[in-house]
């Protein structure tokens, strides 16, 4: 069974897409991040506190590849980082798997991410110019892992419902 995979810098609008996506095709959606925390019964934030960025990416990458082998079709929505880290990006090419990098353009980011900045520890800190650059600079470095998706759906001034046709599309 396909996995449909979405990709994209937070704020792109994954996890919104992706349960939309999920009534349409009625396939369950599973979040990467909240079932690594489930799996593990700690927060990523915990995690990263207490074992390292290099522990969680580890397990990051097997729950990721946990999930690509279960035997029904899902929608996983990857955390905006997983697609860099352990040759994830080469998962997202697999016969068994479509995958949709949801691209925002820097200016969308930091509109959605400025309005709930205290919910996300990266940016809880940062002022407007701040937020930008920092998108910016996290943009131009993942730009190479996000573009291994096997499609491309631009996501600026498109609405939810716009989002999902798109995708609709692509699996017709």
């Amino acid at each position: 069974m396909k996995k449909i995979v979405l990709l994209g810098y937070m704020g792109c609008g994954k996890s919104t897409i992706a349960k939309e996506l999920s009534k349409k095709l009625e396939i369950p959606f599973i979040d990467l991040d909240e079932f690594i925390e489930e799996k593990v019964k700690m927060t990523i934030k915990t995690i990263f506190a207490e074992k390292g960025e290099i522990h969680f990416r580890k397990l990051e990458h097997e729950c990721f590849v946990e999930l690509l082998n279960l035997p029904e079709a899902v929608i996983i929505g990857l955390g905006g980082g997983t697609p860099c880290y352990a040759n994830n990006h080469e998962l997202l090419k697999g016969e068994n798997v479509l995958s949709v990098y949801l691209k925002a353009s820097i200016d969308t980011l930091v509109a959605r991410l400025s309005l709930n900045k205290s919910n996300r520890p990266l940016i809880a800190d940062k002022n407007d110019v701040e937020l930008k650059e920092f998108i910016a600079t996290h943009l131009f470095e993942r730009s190479y892992y996000y573009n291994q998706a096997q499609h491309i759906v631009t996501v600026d001034k498109q609405t939810i419902s716009e989002t999902v046709e798109d995708i609709l599309k692509i699996l017709a």
